[in-house]
């Protein structure tokens, strides 16, 4: 589940699935929005909120006011006041008043959480008592002593809150899930079948018809409203080693009309796999060897080897795409992983001559990489 250029993209498999589950799939999409949403109403405000939060807190550093003396002029004194309080405001964002402890009126939130169900069936059940009457759980109000930072960004999240409609949110949210979502269902090769009388292909083709109605669109109940999926974009994939597209029911074929067959994934491919998203397998086992006080340093030519053999073991055995790299690196850093603890050199820099050294062999031998890699 994630966020592509302010679109909520959903993702489940299909294996297994029914109606309940890709409902849940566009609630979740409402789940994202709504996230999404407030964290942009979040820059919009916040400039504001901090100033807020900063007069707040100016108004428990700075000392009463005095009462104005009949003889006194009214605008210097109010001048003089505002000039003090500028001069705090500078003092506190340059962090000269960091050390200072404040009292609070804090929120008391270790009140009780209550879910109840709702519906006419179990997927109702994501129904919030606190959502329906947000005024009965707001919890009772202390006095707690913060320092100076911690209690300006308490304030600043107190303000955030107030500035933000979250009911807008939840409309816009609604909105965009309806018009800009995308739900993907990887898998669906697994569903695939039709009713032959017996066996499995029965439940197979009911999996389907399950499917069918939401894909054609319906009406999801949310926490957040109700969520109409006509024009969501519902994008479908599977592998079809066994089965094909046609043996899906000719009304669930109609609604995915257009197919693109995909390529296989080749070196390029597994290079980026490997390096670009954020969890990336060298970045995981870096991580990874990171605990044991292992720096490991991959080099360039290094990757592009370990991508070369996982493709080239793809092509001779069975091709299973990326999941090939899983133990391709598992092996490659099969020594690394048992004797770390015990290295002296902490720093292990991981070249295209290692990578030949741990799987030149294995990849040679087409039975041996068969069964390892």
């Amino acid at each position: 589940m994630q966020i592509e250029g302010g679109v909520a993209v959903v993702t489940g498999g299909a294996s297994g699935i029914g109606r309940a589950t890709v409902m849940e799939l566009a609630r979740r999409g409402a789940d994202v929005a709504v996230a999404d949403i407030h964290e942009e109403r979040l820059e919009e405000v916040r400039s504001k909120a901090v100033m807020n939060a900063e007069d707040r807190l100016l108004d428990l550093l700075l000392p009463p006011t005095r009462p104005i003396a009949p003889d006194e002029d009214v605008a210097a004194v109010r001048e003089q006041h505002q000039r003090t309080r500028e001069r705090f405001r500078d003092q506190l964002r340059s962090g000269q008043l960091d050390n200072r402890i404040v009292e609070v009126d804090a929120r008391d939130k270790t009140f009780p959480s209550l879910e109840i169900i709702a519906g006419s069936s179990i997927e109702e059940v994501d129904i919030n008592l606190k959502d329906m009457l947000p005024g009965l759980f707001q919890g009772k109000t202390k006095k707690r002593r913060m320092k100076v930072p911690e209690a300006l960004e308490y304030l600043t999240q107190e303000e955030e809150t107030k500035l933000i409609d979250m009911d807008s949110v939840a409309r816009t949210a609604v909105e965009r899930v309806e018009q800009a979502g995308i739900i993907f269902i990887d898998e669906i090769d697994k569903i695939s079948g039709r009713e032959g009388g017996h066996g499995p292909d029965v439940s197979r083709e009911g999996v389907q018809r399950d499917i069918l109605p939401i894909v054609e669109g319906t009406t999801v109940n949310t926490k957040y409203g109700m969520v109409r999926t006509d024009h969501i974009l519902f994008i479908a994939a599977g592998a079809f080693h066994v089965s094909k597209p046609s043996d899906l029911i000719p009304e669930l074929q109609g609604r995915f009309p257009i197919r693109v067959e995909l390529a296989p994934l080749g070196r390029d491919e597994f290079v980026r796999i490997l390096t670009e998203p954020r969890s990336a397998l060298v970045k995981q086992y870096t991580a990874l060897m990171e605990t044991e006080g292992i720096t490991l340093v991959f080099t360039e030519d290094a990757i592009r080897r370990v991508a070369d053999f996982a493709t080239m073991v793809n092509e001779r055995t069975e091709n299973i795409g990326a999941r090939r790299l899983h133990t391709v690196m598992e092996k490659l850093l099969d020594e690394i992983s048992f004797e770390g603890p015990d290295l002296a050199d902490k720093r292990v820099q991981i070249d295209d001559a290692y990578v030949q050294k741990m799987l030149a062999e294995i990849v040679k031998n087409e039975d041996l990489s068969r069964y390892i890699l």
